[in-house]
């Protein structure tokens, strides 16, 4: 029996979406699978946690952003936006991959302070999840994820924030925890 690729979506307001996307491309290494794991707002600029241990196990990582929306022009966001979209939807045609990770495709998707639908349409982007092949495994994560991909998908969390230090207790970002 021929595997089907299923759709995962991990969205919500709490912190964890890419914590769970990273447990899933654990399962898939440890399974032999091929994985690939791109992240839309990361900066190749900074290093982070995930991108470390993934290259050490041999997962291609790849951080196509620039930042927080608020670190640069609306227009370096929308190039690089444009930029990543040719990348990915490239990557959702490669049938030698057994699972491919959208980190924060959803933020993307739901960038409303400038306007993105020429350079990451909503419509193309759905298509190429749709078209991707057959067997391949895609897990989106990320704030806002839209309805019709919601629809689309065949598994949908949605994290919740309960409680979260940031506002609790006033602290920052640490390193081994948020990146």
């Amino acid at each position: 029996m021929a595997r089907k690729g299923m759709l995962l979506v991990y969205t919500g307001e709490g912190k964890g979406k890419t914590t769970a996307s990273l447990g899933v491309t654990l399962r898939a290494i440890g399974r032999g699978m091929t994985v690939k794991y791109f992240q839309f707002i990361k900066s190749p600029e900074r290093t982070y946690g995930e991108q470390i241990a993934l290259r050490k196990l041999g997962v291609e990582t790849v951080q196509l952003g620039i930042g927080f929306t608020w670190t640069k022009t609306p227009e370096e966001h929308r190039e690089a936006l444009r930029k990543a979209w040719q990348i990915v939807k490239k990557e959702l045609q490669d049938e030698t991959t057994d699972l491919l990770v959208l980190d924060e495709l959803n933020n993307a998707l739901a960038i409303s302070k400038f306007p993105i639908d020429d350079v990451l349409p909503l419509e193309e982007v759905l298509e190429a999840i749709r078209s991707r092949p057959a067997t391949m495994h895609l897990v989106v994560t990320g704030r806002s994820a839209h309805p019709d991909l919601i629809a689309m998908a065949d598994l949908v969390s949605t994290v919740d924030a309960t409680k979260h230090y940031y506002s609790e207790q006033d602290v920052t970002a640490m390193k081994g925890l948020e990146f």
